[in-house]
């Protein structure tokens, strides 16, 4: 500043964030209610990380305009929140940046509150009934998109189609069987929705009452009394563990080595006679249907299904069998868990003065015990099992279009994740309408160049960082969801706006699960560097999911970019009892890739004990 005052820190405004020259055309080819414009530049937005850490493919960008379009409908006129409606979505750069609509006003606020009553409590009573409610609706969707049959035109109708008077062609099934697969996804996110918030609701209000009651109480220390869960979308790993103990069981664990060549294994498993057998056996048992999880979080389409690549599984168990060869342990500690659980929501109850204290916290943890399952649960049945068929039925329009020319002679089916929904809707009727008129298509020569356009931008954009955070730093963030789940707080914020001049050897985040260690930082930016991690790293990481469970038992720690004390990351951690941090804002950027730091989970705090030498440049030839 002109007067000597230094400027305060800031994140860049959005119309100060430039497109990647060259890549101007993909940018505009998002749809433009997801473009930034000078408007946004009063609001704050922060980086999706947590869900869509890499830049994001035309088509892909459903999953976030779907679990928007849900979300929004639940907090703002289904459960009626009362001070937070939905979220807005931008994308700039492949990276898509998110805001939270917040309600001030207090008379709408005690206006919501009403309605949020009759509707989240007549949740929270008859949670049971209507979860597994939830339940039978989920798996008839997953039942409709397994029966949805797969795309094609045959070169004539077959009789039937006339003798039966069915009155409609092929062509037009293209059509019903499309719109069919968005609207059940977009369906999907709604059932999402239906449980999510209400289950985070019932933590938060047992959070706010102890952080009243017992003023000194850490956010890990409330966060373990609702430890200890059981959750479908811990089931891989467990059935990752017990295929592990049945190979040892068999004698066949000679098979399962480091860097396996899988189907060579398989094989050979079935040439070995009845134990190998007897193995491939326990192997189909478990893969329907818990191996219907993503190597990601459900939001990539190439982060593909176990089922669909058994990299992920088999990776794990030559680690696991090591372990139990050697008498260890390999099970999640589910009972300690359980145990300091009920320990420490026995010693604060306590400390508690008045009965009616007691009993208000006696009903606020019962409830988050009943409902806190679905909180990780709900991702097994939509985010993978569900979202997995749906990229799948994707790939099959991909390949008839690929089969008609549709991205030229050396096409893919995965060139059809380049166009938008919409795009892809508009292709599958130029070939409908050829196909009906005896002519050839237009999309063999329209969509090869704009395919290789977006495939070179999606690369370039990979080489580019971007801000945590966009726009004007609010005085106060109030939506507890943003809080939690994401670790957006006002405090938060200041820390990733830090530039190091107190320490710059030092993060700090959120204390997800306490413990300290010291080790090797391996930085994965994506699902594909996952197996460049060693026994014994530190994991840094711009965010994990519960389907790397099975990598944990190679690592000592971890520490991610975003998230809360009740992010994914957070969770997984603790109930895994590995020493974390989450929400340091920067930790992929300011950590080097074999630099060797200290992770103290219980305070939040990585610091950079020695950092990894520059790699050298290869001499000029």
């Amino acid at each position: 500043m002109a007067d000597g005052t230094p400027t305060p820190a800031a994140f860049p405004l959005p119309s100060s964030i430039a497109v990647v020259p060259g890549t101007e055309a993909a940018q505009a080819a998002y749809p433009y209610y997801t473009r930034f414009v000078p408007e946004d530049d009063g609001k704050f937005w922060f980086y999706n990380s947590m869900h869509f850490p890499e830049p994001m493919h035309h088509f892909d960008m459903i999953t976030a305009e779907a679990a928007y379009v849900a979300l929004g409908a639940f907090n703002t006129r289904v459960h009626v929140l009362p001070t937070a409606k939905g979220i807005e979505h931008r994308v700039i750069n492949g990276r898509v940046y998110i805001g939270g609509v917040a309600v001030t006003d207090p008379v709408e606020i005690a206006e919501r509150v009403g309605e949020f009553q009759q509707r989240a409590f007549y949740y929270y009573e008859h949670w049971e009934r209507l979860y597994d409610q939830w339940k039978d609706k989920m798996k008839a969707l997953i039942a409709d998109a397994q029966a949805l049959p797969t795309p094609s035109l045959p070169k004539y109708e077959p009789l039937e189609t006339t003798h039966s008077g069915k009155g409609v062609a092929a062509n037009h099934d293209l059509l019903v069987i499309y719109q069919q697969q968005i609207e059940g996804y977009h369906r999907m996110w709604h059932h999402h929705f239906e449980f999510l918030l209400l289950g985070y609701g019932a933590y938060m209000t047992f959070f706010d009452f102890c952080k009243k009651a017992f003023p000194e109480i850490s956010d890990q220390a409330i966060s373990r009394m609702v430890a200890g869960m059981e959750a479908e979308i811990f089931r891989p790993d467990e059935e990752v563990r017990r295929l592990a103990r049945r190979a040892v069981e068999l004698g066949v664990d000679g098979h399962f080595t480091d860097n396996m060549d899988i189907e060579a294994v398989l094989a050979e498993l079935d040439a070995v006679g009845q134990p190998g057998k007897d193995w491939l056996g326990e192997l189909e048992t478990s893969r329907n249907p818990w191996f219907n999880v993503s190597s990601g979080d459900g939001f990539y389409h190439y982060h593909r299904s176990w089922n669909d690549d058994l990299s992920m599984p088999f990776a794990a168990l030559p680690g696991y069998i090591e372990k139990i060869k050697a008498g260890t342990n390999i099970e999640r500690p589910t009972a300690q868990l359980i145990e300091e659980r009920n320990q420490l929501v026995s010693d604060y109850r306590e400390l508690l003065d008045t009965d009616e204290d007691r009993a208000t916290y006696d009903q606020l943890i019962g409830l988050a015990h009943r409902v806190f399952p679905y909180v990780e649960g709900h991702k097994f049945y939509c985010e993978h099992w569900y979202t997995n068929l749906f990229f799948n039925k994707i790939r099959e329009f991909g390949a008839l279009l690929a089969e008609n020319g549709f991205f030229g002679p050396d096409g893919a089916e995965a060139d059809v994740f380049h166009l938008t929904q919409y795009e892809l809707e508009s292709a599958i009727i130029d070939l409908m309408l050829a196909w009906g008129i005896g002519s050839e298509p237009r999309g063999p020569a329209y969509w090869p160049a704009i395919v290789a356009q977006r495939k070179a931008a999606i690369a370039e954009w990979e080489n580019h960082s971007c801000p945590p955070a966009l726009g004007n730093v609010p005085d106060a963030i109030d939506d507890p969801a943003i809080n939690m789940l994401w670790g957006i707080t006002r405090e938060n914020l200041d820390k990733w706006l830090d530039d190091g001049s107190e320490n710059d050897m030092e993060l700090k985040g959120f204390a997800a699960c306490s413990g300290v260690v010291e080790g090797t930082a391996r930085v994965v930016k994506s699902v594909a560097e996952i197996g460049r991690l060693q026994q014994g790293d530190i994991l840094v990481c711009q965010v994990t999911n519960p389907t790397w469970s099975p990598i944990f038992q190679k690592i000592s720690a971890a520490v991610s970019d975003i998230g809360g004390s009740m992010s994914h990351m957070a969770i997984v951690a603790r109930e895994y009892g590995l020493p974390a941090v989450v929400g340091t804002g920067k930790a992929t950027v300011r950590i080097k890739d074999g630099s060797r730091i200290r992770v103290d989970g219980g305070r939040g705090v990585v610091t950079i004990l020695e950092e990894a030498p520059e790699p050298l440049l290869e001499a000029a030839e």
